[in-house]
């Protein structure tokens, strides 16, 4: 089983409008509602893959209350802890002649509340895999990551950690499954800028030399590259389409990628950057219609 950890869910809402006025009255030409999340976009796009997965994390109030029914009411299994206090963030993405956001802060998270998140990561069993993705909010303990880890570590679970800076680089000696930098995030962490696939290469088997059994780089309009856990380099193009969605596409591939990847490396690149693809050339995140169109272009 694939479990998500989402610690801060959102609902996010796309409202698109002309232009955006500072100071006046703006009224909405369309709007959308989505649930969001780094952890709740990867189990939306692998239920629209066939993949099953359990969505973990924290929700609280009738905004968490929301997002708890509409993931249900998706299919995709939950197992949320409700805090007792605050309520799930609302963010607001505005889409006229510039794009803007105001996202939510979020409720605060208590010890009480984290530990009944630590158990119910204790009933994951050999074989499972646990997605960790995105930041850590401030009410959390800063190396939180690690601490799961450490926890789960020598029990067969595969570890995937969409993660930046020094949130990354202190699991690799868990020896996760799978990191997904992208390339400028990838020279970030070596403070160097990559401008050939030779770099992205060397620094990506850096990654793999402090742990890391699978890099997977991410390279915008240049595709993605992945070296595997024996060393291996594959490499894909990008899928061809006008961006009219940044948000999830990411994520998308990292779903592609696990629900491939029993299918060897080479499939697990191309689903993941369709998925990412789909997303990116859609509105919400990607659907399975669209993704088996990308799928043929690559």
């Amino acid at each position: 089983m694939i479990y998500t950890v989402t610690f801060n869910p959102a609902i996010d809402y796309v409202v698109r409008t002309p232009e955006l006025v500072a100071g006046a009255v703006n009224r909405a030409q369309s709007e959308q509602m989505f649930f969001g999340g780094k952890g709740i976009n990867v189990s939306c796009v692998l239920k629209e893959l066939g993949v099953q997965s359990v969505a973990l994390g924290f929700t609280a109030g009738f905004t968490g209350e929301a997002i708890e029914k509409g993931l249900a009411d998706m299919g995709i299994d939950t197992a949320f802890v409700r805090l007792k206090s605050g309520c799930s963030r609302i963010n607001v993405k505005i889409k006229a002649d510039a794009e803007t956001e105001l996202n939510g802060k979020g409720p605060d998270i208590d010890k009480e509340s984290l530990r009944k998140l630590f158990e119910k990561l204790d009933g994951l069993k050999n074989g499972d895999t646990l997605v960790l993705a995105g930041s850590v909010p401030p009410s959390l303990p800063s190396d939180i990551y690690e601490q799961i880890l450490a926890r789960l570590d020598g029990r067969g679970i595969r570890a995937v950690v969409d993660a930046t800076g020094g949130l990354l680089l202190n699991v690799l000696k868990y020896r996760p499954f799978l990191i997904k930098p992208n390339n400028i995030e990838l020279g970030e962490l070596f403070g160097v800028t990559l401008e050939s696939d030779e770099d992205i290469e060397k620094y990506a088997r850096k990654l793999r030399d402090m742990g890391a059994a699978n890099v997977l780089v991410s390279m915008a309009g240049d595709g993605a590259m992945l070296i595997d856990e024996q060393g291996e380099v594959h490499r894909c193009g990008v899928c061809k389409g006008e961006v009219v969605n940044s948000v999830g596409a990411g994520d998308s591939m990292l779903a592609g990628f696990l629900a491939g990847a029993q299918q060897g490396y080479d499939h697990a690149l191309k689903l993941g950057t369709a998925c990412g693809g789909a997303t990116a050339f859609s509105s919400g995140l990607a659907e399975r219609k669209m993704i088996n169109e990308m799928l043929g272009t690559l």
